[in-house]
């Protein structure tokens, strides 16, 4: 996920993402995304904004096979980045969108002053460390590169898989939000700051890198069996969810949804098709 959005870089961000998405409406017209609290056209699809793999996969599965049955009609947006799909989402250009979690929105929300919230969790995607170098981790000695992911959640987490793993030593008390000044000991190791997106294309100029679940897939990577070190499921909280700009959360096409993204059927395409290196967390997110 991306670093801290310029001012300059978010506006002009969202003045092309306005022009790039005309065809789903605007935040003025109350039948295509919905600006938060606008009454909503249950006969028009619900636009979701989402990243391609596993989000996109998960979103058609319920489009083809699901949607119908519970006369839901949706349309789907692929986004290959973190910020569009959240700008898009307040601006009323989609309905509802469905790429992160809970510590990025908060920290997303923070900075930009914009109003989304989480509908239902659906899934996890374990972040992973990678190589194309080394076999183990025990062959990751000082003098090497890790390539890590630059915004302020996912790099506070991937450091927290660098120090679950012995790896680095964070200081003492050191969150979820960590940085790389955060590490007291960095046992020599080298990081490289890169934004999400592109972290798998530095596999081969780095001798390893921590991954995004969706990124590893897209990458053609197999978490389950290919990474180095992987992220526990037990009470981990950055579990994937449906999102909406405050006041939409009961839009009848969120709600039908939400429940299709919790039913007994996306749970086993998920593990069917994933094989562990997606897994299923459905509830209400934690506030």
């Amino acid at each position: 996920m991306r670093k801290n959005i310029k001012l300059t870089a978010f506006a002009a961000a969202s003045a092309a993402l306005a022009l790039g998405l005309t065809a789903c409406g605007s935040s003025s017209d109350p039948s295509s995304g919905q600006a938060g609290g606008a009454q909503a056209d249950e006969n028009k699809p619900l636009v979701v904004a989402a990243s391609p793999s596993p989000h996109a996969d998960i979103l058609n599965f319920v489009k083809d096979k699901l949607a119908a049955k519970e006369g839901l009609k949706l349309e789907i947006k692929e986004f290959t980045d973190y910020v569009l799909p959240n700008t898009a989402t307040e601006q009323g250009q989609v309905g509802a969108n469905f790429f992160q979690h809970k510590p990025y929105l908060d920290d997303f929300n923070k900075k930009n002053g914009t109003h989304i919230v989480p509908v239902v969790n659906v899934h996890l995607e374990p972040l992973g460390l990678y190589s194309k170098k080394v076999k183990a981790l025990a062959d990751i000695k000082a003098g090497q590169t890790i390539a890590v992911p630059n915004d302020t959640t996912n790099e506070g987490r991937a450091l927290q898989l660098l120090a679950a793993n012995n790896l680095i030593t964070l200081k003492e008390g050191v969150g979820t939000s960590a940085k790389l000044s955060d590490i007291a000991d960095k046992k020599g190791l080298e990081f490289k700051e890169l934004e999400a997106a592109t972290v798998p294309r530095a596999l081969n100029d780095v001798d390893a890198a921590v991954i995004n679940g969706n990124y590893a897939l897209e990458a053609k990577l197999n978490p389950a069996k290919e990474a180095l070190a992987l992220e526990k499921a037990d009470n981990n909280p950055y579990a994937n969810f449906l999102a909406v700009k405050a006041g939409n959360e009961k839009d009848p096409r969120v709600e039908k949804l939400a429940k299709l993204l919790n039913s007994d059927e996306v749970k086993k395409f998920i593990e069917e098709k994933y094989q562990g290196s997606v897994i299923a967390a459905f509830g209400a997110p934690k506030s």
